[in-house]
């Protein structure tokens, strides 16, 4: 697995869509954990934790360590249900504005306990939300909203 210097992946990013994966984590309560971001794209926002696939890494390897990374605990992709695939577009990048940034995601759906979580710096704090709060919640970036109106199409 590569992981790219700053101004190869600013190339990259610039140049093609990124692969990823989004990971809606349901609680016992049928709540969902988000992540207020702290870097572009949808820096301030409430997202979900997910995550890019690396070069020459694997789906499954990918999986386990985005959930390592993003909720300090690894899973397994057969474990979880596969929601289908998104498109994300947005007008910035993590480095700038210069250039947008478009991703590729593969949304799966995970459950787990609140005290099986423990998240990471990619986001300033956590917070469960229900279904309608989040839907209703204009700090909730769209591209998350959309893994919730699925059940509406």
């Amino acid at each position: 697995m590569n992981f790219l210097d700053n101004e190869t992946f600013s190339t990259v990013i610039a140049s093609t869509p990124l692969i990823s994966i989004d990971l809606i984590i349901k609680n016992s309560q049928d709540k969902f954990l988000l992540g207020k971001r702290v870097n572009k794209p949808a820096c301030g926002s409430w997202f979900v934790p997910g995550g890019r696939i690396y070069k020459d890494e694997t789906i499954e390897d990918a999986f386990k360590r985005i959930t390592q990374d993003e909720l300090g605990i690894v899973l397994d992709k057969k474990d979880a249900k596969f929601l289908g695939i998104y498109e994300h577009f947005y007008d910035d990048n993590v480095f700038n504005d210069h250039f947008s940034t478009h991703y590729i995601v593969m949304a799966f759906e995970i459950e787990l306990q609140d005290d099986q979580v423990h998240c990471n710096s990619q986001h300033s704090s956590y917070k469960w939300f229900d279904r309608e709060e989040l839907l209703n919640d204009e700090n909730v970036y769209k591209y998350t909203k959309d893994y919730f109106k699925r059940d509406e199409k």
